[in-house]
């Protein structure tokens, strides 16, 4: 097969329509409706899977959701949720997402092809993607013959059998279906006619999208482009997507080619996190299609989002910010003194691609950070403050001076709006600290033994409880939920589900300070508190005072709310 040099301009393939039903017991669960005015590129996040499998990181149930209805809000249009036969943890975040659904993206379950020998009907792992009862099943399947001798020891044409089993099996149970055709790239350049069959295995049994993966992440920009062309000439199957590893640092530049080139679904992670040297970053892709290429991928509003959705997954991740991450790194709109501050003072296009604020960043000329710029904006609206110079100018020199000393509020919304509420008088102290201490056993040979004490002023009453936990956060925490519980029994629907610490200064060995981010729950929402200090019983203590007094203040400013709501009931 001749190898095609990519023409200077390639027209996108148009998206066709079709409108994809999902119906159980007679009912219409989802539709999905795909147009000519839909975006020409659709965003496939795979951070909660394929970012899954980055060294050192281990997202709980929480941290899935959580990033889940952030990446929503973003406007990511499939988010690929986990392997549900691989582990609990998995299932139950499908399950979650059932009972409570996402307002736009479509929800995709990760599974493979039939097992050699086996029917699809008989399959275990396409019987777990069944139950996990997501509008998309994605598939990955093999399509280098290499692959299918040494790795699944089939014969290529039972793997032929393989692919289109397994996605003629899904698609009549109105589910649409993404074929991820792993290691397309070598194995185009391998055997280019057993790699183009395996993608007319999966089209000719419905898959929806046919998705060519780089999975090594050696493949150079110039012979993705070729073989994309190819692929799309010989298939004459508009709806292609690419998935890109950055094992040859160049993930990003393999995506935009692929786009180029004829695919309109791009895959990715936000940070580019996955296995080895990550995979392509979500954030950069999108950022250089839309701001770059002229594509309409999001809503602008929704871009603007950008800087705030990465870092609050570095957050959730435990990861320190990369300062140089384009688009949205702290730096990447950071200017020195001297000539650089000079020239930007007159025009700001003279050392700046674009505007920090159209992907959600700040532009810096001192070294203080500004991490904190967007929520402040926020919080600033929801206040009705933001024309209040004096209190924004105030509020923005203390954030730099918390920053500076380690705090850091992208995860940490709610400590941001009770430092606001501070600011402007909008709060009230509803305990006093009178002390706390904690106090760990442990005999030769036992389990330690933790035991916080704590006693507050709660008006006039005063308030002494002990608790045991498991370690001294979870003891203190138990111990104040006792003592404040008899004043505000609401706390009883708050738990603290997540708990993070990270060195801030790691050069002072064990004097160095601390950063500590809680995550708390009740029936309605989730939210973030941050502490920091040399002591991390102390860094605790402030996120977990922030994190209970942001409650209180919550459920009171709703009680007028609730109270309306039952007098035009009547």
């Amino acid at each position: 097969m001749s190898r095609r040099v990519l023409p200077a301009v390639r027209r996108l393939p148009p998206v066709p329509a079709f409108c994809l039903l999902i119906i159980r017991g007679g009912q219409k669960l989802a539709e999905f409706t795909m147009t000519k005015k839909s975006p020409p590129v659709f965003l496939y996040d795979t951070t909660l899977r394929d970012g899954a499998q980055t060294e050192g990181i281990s997202f709980s149930l929480d941290d899935k959701l959580l990033i889940a209805r952030r990446l929503d809000q973003l406007g990511v249009h499939y988010i690929e949720g986990g392997f549900p036969i691989s582990n609990a943890k998995d299932e139950a975040f499908f399950k979650a997402l059932a009972a409570q659904p996402l307002k736009q993206a479509r929800v995709a379950a990760f599974g493979m092809t039939r097992r050699a020998g086996t029917s699809a009907g008989k399959d275990t792992g396409l019987q777990s993607l069944l139950a996990a009862e997501t509008p998309v099943c994605t598939l990955v399947g093999k399509t280098w013959d290499f692959h299918v001798h040494k790795a699944l020891r089939v014969s290529l044409d039972e793997n032929l059998a393989m692919i289109a089993d397994s996605v003629a099996y899904l698609k009549p149970r109105r589910r649409e279906v993404i074929f991820d055709a792993e290691h397309f790239f070598d194995g185009f350049k391998a055997n280019p006619d057993y790699a183009l069959a395996c993608l007319r295995a999966a089209a000719d049994a419905g898959a929806d999208w046919l998705v060519l993966c780089d999975t090594n992440g050696g493949t150079l920009p110039q012979d993705i482009s070729a073989i994309t062309v190819d692929a799309a000439d010989e298939l004459s199957y508009p709806q292609l997507g690419i998935h890109c590893h950055n094992d040859a640092g160049l993930a990003v530049a393999n995506t935009l080619a692929a786009v180029r080139a004829g695919c309109s679904q791009i895959q990715g992670t936000i940070n580019g996190l996955g296995e080895r040297c990550g995979n392509a970053d979500l954030g950069v892709c999108l950022a250089n299609l839309q701001l770059k290429m002229g594509l309409k991928v999001l809503p602008a509003d929704r871009l603007q989002r950008l800087t705030e959705v990465s870092r609050y997954v570095y957050e959730i991740c435990n990861m320190n910010l990369v300062p140089g991450q384009p688009f949205v790194g702290p730096s990447a709109f950071a200017h020195k003194g001297g000539m650089h501050a000079s020239a930007m003072a007159r025009d700001t296009r003279s050392y700046e691609h674009l505007a920090p604020e159209a992907v959600g960043n700040t532009r810096r000329v001192l070294v203080s950070e500004l991490a904190g710029a967007s929520n402040m904006a926020l919080k600033a609206r929801k206040f009705k403050l933001e024309g209040n110079a004096p209190l924004m100018a105030r509020l923005r020199d203390k954030v730099q001076e918390l920053e500076h000393s380690g705090f850091q509020f992208e995860a940490a919304e709610a400590s941001f709006e009770m430092l606001l509420r501070r600011e402007v008088g909008q709060t009230r102290r509803f305990f006093e600290l009178d002390n706390y201490h904690v106090i760990i056993r442990k005999d030769n040979g036992g389990r330690p033994v933790t035991e916080g004490t704590v006693k507050i002023r709660v008006g006039q009453a005063v308030e002494h409880r002990v608790a045991e936990g498991d370690g001294p956060v979870n003891a203190l925490d138990a111990a104040l939920r006792k003592a404040l519980t008899r004043h505000y029994p609401n706390l009883e629907a708050m738990s603290l589900v997540d708990y993070k610490v990270r060195v801030i200064n790691s050069r002072a060995a064990t004097a160095a300070k601390v950063r500590v981010v809680i995550e708390s729950r009740d029936q309605d929402e989730m939210w973030g508190t941050v502490g920091v200090s040399e002591n991390i019983i102390d860094a605790s203590w402030q996120a977990l005072v922030d994190s209970i007094e942001y409650k209180l203040l919550k459920d009171e400013e709703a009680k007028p709310n609730k109270k309306s709501r039952k007098k035009n009931k009547k």
